[in-house]
């Protein structure tokens, strides 16, 4: 008897594990590659303009044809608008020319020299023609990109922060199955009257934008918050089928994988990324909010701990990220994962080599199905 939940009916995959929409590290070539192998692979589209997204999904759609997701954020700071300052200080914009000069300085001990434009959309994947579209992270640019989602009826739109029901009636009329990830009940309840499909309870283990509440005391927590009135997948930490056996005993139907994934030939980081990744251990990742202006859990890197050290509060999104991409494009451009490693979760240390994407999936579900298997035998019978 393999693997199976409802996800698995709901999303029309054979395994209820879905490859995190990890922005671009989850490329169209990794996304298809966890499809082709009976999973869902999501595209992780955060930073992807919109000329850039559409290429990605129609990438995507050549790859396999099988169902695949698309991620971006939606938070809902950045879609207010920024807020007057209530301690008569400078604003985020008034402080973005301070910033930008620490990030200069910065490059300039590390030895890095700025990228060109030609450089910039080579090493962060960039259509030319996004160029001078909406401002990256900004209210436009997410606006930008629900239309083209919506435009290209994607099977599974994935929320990575905030809430979609601006846009949902649009989606359920494309059929299009929603998800959104939360590191709260509290805002688990409130996506869920939105009308969402599937949820993810991510905890502070993950990588990238996660929860202050830890994995394994959030997903039982989620699961109760939304009384069963849709699936719940577990996330945050999980990296092999030990993972997800636990997530799924402790009420998930399912798992998001991310960092387990970006160690493989298909995933979009740079080969020093990739290294990285197998050489660290289990201390290796940091939160910091100095690459996106959220707290997030990255490979530990010399950029966040010059914030750290010079005690410097990060802007918050958009202008956080105007900051640092300068610094995160030098640093992939020349290979220096020791100040930009990328996003990673904490089961850092569980990663031992760069493999293919199928082999990775393969030996997830085969040691969930051992874990689960090892689990039964501990009841006593009779």
């Amino acid at each position: 008897m393999g693997l199976h939940t409802r996800v698995c009916d709901m999303l029309g995959i054979g395994v209820p594990i879905l490859l995190a929409g990890m922005g671009r590290a989850s490329t169209p070539e990794l996304a298809a590659a966890v499809s082709n192998a009976g999973g869902l692979g999501v595209i992780g589209a955060a930073s992807c303009g919109p000329n850039q997204l559409r290429s990605w999904i129609r990438r995507t759609r050549a790859l396999t044809d099988r169902p695949f997701g698309v991620d971006t954020l939606l938070p809902a700071s950045v879609r207010r608008g920024e807020k007057p300052s209530n301690t008569g200080g400078p604003t985020a914009a008034e402080m973005l020319p301070q910033h930008r000069r620490f990030a200069a300085d910065f490059m300039a001990k590390e030895g890095l020299e700025a990228v060109d434009a030609a450089t910039f959309d080579r090493v962060m994947d960039r259509d030319p023609a996004d160029r001078d579209g909406p401002a990256p992270l900004s209210r436009e640019f997410f606006e930008a990109q629900m239309e083209v989602v919506i435009e290209e009826r994607v099977p599974l739109y994935a929320a990575g922060l905030g809430s979609p029901a601006p846009w949902m009636d649009r989606l359920k009329a494309n059929g299009t199955v929603v998800m959104c990830v939360v590191g709260t009940t509290r805002h688990a309840r409130q996506v869920v009257e939105s009308g969402i499909d599937l949820i993810v309870a991510q905890g502070h283990d993950g990588g990238g934008h996660n929860s202050p509440i830890g994995t394994m005391a959030l997903i039982p927590q989620v699961v109760d918050a939304v009384q069963g009135r849709i699936p719940v997948l577990g996330a945050g930490g999980i990296t092999d089928g030990r993972g997800v056996a636990a997530a799924l005993m402790l009420g998930a139907e399912g798992a998001w994988i991310g960092t387990a994934f970006l160690a493989t030939q298909e995933s979009g980081i740079s080969a020093a990324q990739k290294q990285a990744l197998v050489d660290g251990k289990d201390e290796g990742t940091t939160v910091s909010r100095s690459v996106t202006g959220k707290p997030a859990r990255m490979v530990k890197n010399r950029w966040a701990a010059a914030y750290a050290e010079a005690a410097i509060e990060p802007l918050p999104m958009p202008y956080q990220g105007m900051v640092s991409s300068q610094v995160t494009a030098a640093a992939t451009a020349a290979g220096r994962a020791d100040v930009w490693g990328g996003f990673a979760g904490q089961g850092l240390g569980m990663i031992h080599g760069v493999r293919p994407a199928a082999s990775v999936l393969e030996g997830i579900v085969a040691g969930a199905e051992r874990e689960l298997a090892r689990a039964g035998a501990l009841l006593r019978r009779g």
